[in-house]
């Protein structure tokens, strides 16, 4: 998985061990908070959306890292949109609105951006310049790493900061919206609230002379509507063979109602609450199609003579022996492994042309069924001065996704979240809010084979778990690109957080400061093993084939980790802030505060951790249990200034610039899995085949260890990473209703996560201390980055019914830190060679160097140039469709060509880097993304020269538009249609590229984009 950095571009958060963060912020409008903005995250393909409540908090879950559009759209105000970069620790800023004009209310709203109208601290999540040292409530991370991102996204939490302007409470749900029906959620399509909720806003205008209104505005709004989608209306999945397969057939639905308004109750209940009920019923499928290569039928029965290398050229497989060549490269059906042939019944047998880098394909389909529900009252106690206000959200998710074997792995996600807030205000200077917040998360994950087929046993493969819930075949990788076997681990997990919070707003002459603080209590229990069945990788090693190997039943490589599957895990969470927003003068405002923030190392209930306790050099070890094995970080202190300035009297130019400290604790979490998981409290193994200990099939599991069964430590000393931020930022309005602005931001990350495997030499080499103990994964603190970015941004602001913005930015990004997954033997985050860490400065996995993004907007009949339209007639029809468009195009992401076999005295495979020529890497084939010619295996004796992340990927391109009117029925009631179609042009774009040398498909693409997909939706909203 990427890095995970901070909002702010960088590398905090490079290995919190999750897939995705979570980003929160608070919209108002001259500090006054804003409810039902629609909040939309754009990346590429990908699309989040949700909605502000009650105090103008909006959530966004699950979001990748790198660069994110973020578009806030809201009635009667101008669209602003801001590049903001993801990371679990990012702050939570608070985004100002413009109010139109009154004849652009009477239009629909355009993505404008608020301009230069308020002389204030920038607030963008990429830069320190809002200072924010307030900080929101958290809740816990997901439940498990072994839970897929996607289904828990909707509750998982990451550490964020609030703005200077308030804190904001997570919530749930409101960032699940799917990119193919993204944006016409964007258009209001969401349980919690439309564009429309203003009407519950302090904005909301009751009827008077001149708002345009014939009869009184009723108490009571809501909505009812439908999206649909059929797989008849989309683009065919993109095949890499060329060779079509049948269509799946299959629907998208969502439907939702809402219904706000006051609670009463003749003759009970006069004067009840504000409340507002919502419901969502979900059904999203993406399809795609899967190409693979399968073992030939003649393969399958021992018969290589047909069988050619990643060149092209026939193998020569050779006996291990004998050492000599199998005769006719034929191995005898009494050499064939029983274990390797009661496997190979799980593999399709091919369906295309075997001369192809692929002779399998076929569709695959992922099914999400989701049921939302949410609840939120508010009411003003008598006096004014008092208000109560809370949410109730409750959800539940089932994902059914298949792969290209045909097993289906099924996921359930349920969750409740609840929210309470009180609030005083004791003057008209000086407020105070509590909240308490609640959250349970159970996530269940059933693999294809759990209690069905013991795929293991059956095959006479000893030595993995053989509970029926981790049924199921072993996991199999091929160094050639042969289609490895897998399915997921099991799973029953739930996650518990209970936090308490206060805030404080105090305003006195030109200065307004906010304080407060929050604690939350964290439970996890977890029901899960980390690699039950087993891994078995396959590197030719045996016989020049690593299919050939597997026939014969020889693994290179196997890991294994299982036992103390139960486990309570519980961590306490701190926070305090303190900001003042000082007005200096009509021209200058600054912003500055302290924020403290404190996580705890994870302590399982029963003190079930194991870790390492190693000498000096790595000379001894000895293995250390309890749950004091981590020193506590309480040197969390992060200050912020930012400023904004008006130099030029009666100008437009706003000049901002910030500085601030950002820190990521939400890091305990996966690494107190993995400490879980260590002997003497589980079964650990991670080793490779060798003369004195060979590994089979039916015995791989078996083997004994080397001077450690332990696979993972963490240094005691390990410290949570944080990162220097600094922004500068220059806005000026242009003529023709434009607005031009250039930013530089810079960012120095520092105590990011680094590992390593002590004592290792590279094959062949002698080793400097064979008594040293090896084969185990180190998890240290003292990583670097350091990102520089330039942006500009040229936005049209709305006139005549269009509005566009278009915005470049070139970046870098460097690190030193590979991307910690929470997976020990996952070695694409582990350094090449542990005695030179410094080798592994390169582009970051996220560094995207160039990035354009356009939005475009336009209603017909609007402004003064609507000309005709303004008329009777055929105009009436032709009036009023909004058109709607986004681009995203930008360079490819880094990638490392690695050489699959394992680390001398290891199992950990995936390290080690190949060999490259220079000379011959410049000249790449069509259709590649580098040349395979150009890499070899390393020397022996040698790490491989090759850099990391010393590939570039492929470019992104993505297009989306839609097209959409509000039809009119009476004086209340609105009918929305639209229609949106994501990769409109259909275009193929790459998502993934291989980069095991050796393999035939090395630098080629091995996964698309989605392509185009097309849905309508239809609301009835009062």
């Amino acid at each position: 998985m990427r890095h995970l950095l901070t909002a702010i571009a960088i590398a905090i958060s490079m290995h919190v061990g999750l897939t995705a963060a979570d980003h929160s912020g608070r919209v108002a409008f001259r500090g006054v908070p804003v409810s039902g903005a629609t909040v939309i995250a754009i990346q590429g393909d990908q699309q989040r959306v949700t909605v502000t409540d009650q105090d103008g908090v909006y959530r966004l879950a699950g979001l990748t890292d790198g660069a994110w559009t973020l578009r806030i759209e809201m009635l009667g105000f101008s669209t602003s949109s801001h590049e903001i970069a993801m990371a679990a620790a990012a702050p939570a800023p608070t985004w100002e609105l413009t109010l139109l004009s009154l004849d652009a209310i009477t239009r629909t709203a355009p993505p404008a951006d608020a301009g230069s109208e308020r002389t204030r601290p920038t607030t963008r999540p990429a830069t320190s310049a809002q200072a924010p040292a307030s900080a929101s409530a958290s809740a816990s991370a997901s439940a498990s790493a072994t839970v897929p991102a996607a289904a828990s996204a909707g509750f998982q939490r990451a550490q964020v900061n609030a703005s200077s302007s308030a804190a904001a409470d997570a919530r749930p749900f409101e960032g699940s919206g799917d990119a193919d029906r993204a944006q016409s959620v964007a258009d209001g399509f969401l349980i919690n609230g439309s564009v429309n909720n203003g009407n519950a806003s302090p904005f909301a205008q009751l009827a008077a002379f001149g708002n345009n209104r014939r009869n009184a505005r009723s108490l009571y709004n809501g909505g009812l509507g439908v999206l649909l989608g059929h797989s008849s209306l989309d683009a065919r999945p993109f095949s890499f063979t060329g060779e079509q397969t049948p269509k799946p057939s299959y629907y998208d639905a969502q439907i939702v109602a809402s219904f706000a308004g006051p609670l009463r109750i003749p003759n009970l209940l006069r004067n009840g609450p504000n409340m507002f009920l919502g419901y969502q019923r979900t059904v999203d499928t993406s399809a795609s199609t899967q190409s693979a290569l399968m073992p030939t039928p003649l393969e399958r029965a021992g018969d290589f003579s047909q069988t050619l290398d990643g060149s092209g050229r026939p193998i020569a497989i050779v006996d291990p022996a004998t050492g000599r060549p199998f005769a006719g490269n034929l191995i005898p059906r009494s050499r064939l492994s029983p274990q390797a042939a009661s496997l190979l019944n799980y593999y399709p047998l091919p369906n295309l042309d075997a001369a192809g880098r692929f002779n399998y394909q076929s569709p695959v389909l992922e099914t999400k069924h989701q049921d939302a529900g949410q609840a939120r009252l508010t009411q003003v106690l008598s006096g004014g001065k008092n208000q109560i206000f809370g949410n109730l959200a409750m959800q539940q998710t089932r994902t059914d996704a298949g792969n290209v074997f045909g097993f289906v792995d099924s996921s359930r996600l349920s969750g409740i979240d609840t929210t309470a807030n009180w609030s005083h205000r004791f003057s008209q200077f000086l407020s105070l809010r509590l909240h308490y917040q609640f959250t349970r998360l159970t996530t269940t994950v059933t693999p294809y084979f759990a209690n069905r087929t013991n795929v293991s046993g059956a095959a006479g493969i000893a030595g993995n778990n053989q509970d029926p819930i981790n049924w199921g075949a072993p996991r199999l990788q091929f160094s050639s690109g042969v289609a490895g076997l897998g399915s997921a681990q099991a799973a029953e997990n739930s996650t518990l957080t209970n936090g308490w919070g206060a805030e404080g707003l105090w305003g006195r002459g030109r200065h307004t400061i906010t304080f407060g603080g929050d604690a939350r209590a964290q439970q996890w229990n977890v029901l899960s093993q980390q690699d039950a069945r087993g891994t078995f990788t396959f590197s030719g090693n045996a016989t020049g084939s690593d299919l050939a190997d597997f026939m014969l039943g020889l693994p290179h490589a196997s890991s294994i980790a299982f036992g103390n599957a139960d486990k309570i895990f519980r961590a306490p969470s701190l926070d305090a802030y303190v900001t003042d927003d000082w007005r200096v003068s009509p021209v200058l405002t600054v912003n500055a505060g302290m924020r403290w923030e404190y996580e705890g190392p994870i302590a399982e209930d029963q003190g079930r951790l194991a870790n390492l306790d190693a000498a000096p050099g790595f000379a001894s070890i000895r293995t250390a249990v309890g749950n004091d094995l981590m020193h506590p970080d309480w040197r969390g202190f992060q200050p912020r200034v930012g400023m904004a300035l008006r130099p030029v009297a009666g100008s437009s130019l706003v000049i901002r610039a910030g500085y601030g400290i950002y820190r990521n604790p939400s890091i305990y979490q996966p690494i107190a899995l993995l400490l879980a998981q260590q002997p003497p409290l589980s079964t650990t193994l991670s080793v490779e085949s060798r003369a004195a200990n060979p590994l089979t099939l039916a015995n791989g599991f078996l083997a004994a260890p080397g001077p450690t069964s332990n696979t993972f430590a963490v240094d005691p000393d390990f410290r949570a990473g944080y990162a220097h931020n600094w922004q500068v930022l220059a806005q000026r309005d242009l003529p023709a209703s434009l607005t031009m602005t250039a930013t530089y931001l810079g960012t120095h990350g520092s105590h990011l996560m680094q590992e390593f495997l002590p004592n290792t030499v590279p094959a062949w080499a002698v080793n400097p201390c064979p008594a040293c103990p090896e084969g185990f994964v180190y998890l240290t603190s003292k990583g670097h980055a350091n990102r520089q970015t330039g942006q500009m941004q040229l936005r049209r602001r709305l006139r005549n019914g269009m509005t566009a913005m278009v915005q470049y930015a070139i970046s870098k990004a460097t690190d030193d830190a590979g991307a910690f997954t929470g997976v020990s033997m996952n070695g694409s985050a582990i350094a090449q060679d542990w005695l030179h860490l410094d080798a592994e400065w390169a582009a970051s996995n996220f560094d995207q160097r160039h990035l354009l993004t356009a939005q475009f907007q336009y209603t017909t009949g609007a402004g003064v140039t609507g000309g005709g339209l303004t008329d009777a007639g055929i105009a009436r029809f032709l009036r009023g469709w909004t058109i709607t468009s986004q681009l995203t195009a930008g360079s490819g992401l880094p990638l490392t060509p690695v050489y699959l076999t394992s680390v001398s005295g290891t199992g950990v495979t995936g390290t080690i880097r190949a060999n490259v020529n220079g000379a011959a890497a410049g000249t790449v084939p069509d259709g590649y993304y580098v040349n395979p010619a150009a890499y070899t295996a390393p020397l022996a004796g040698q790490w491989g020269d090759a850099g990391r992340n010393s590939i570039t990927g492929p470019r992104q391109f993505s297009l989306d538009a839609g097209i959409g009117r509000t039809f009119l029925w009476g004086d209340r009631i609105n009918l929305d249609w639209r229609m949106n179609a994501t990769n409109v042009l259909n275009r193929v774009t790459y998502a993934t590229v291989n980069t095991i040398v050796g393999s035939p498909q090395f630098g080629l693409p091995t996964t698309a984009n989605p392509m185009r997909k097309v849905q309508a939706s239809l609301r009835l909203r009062f």
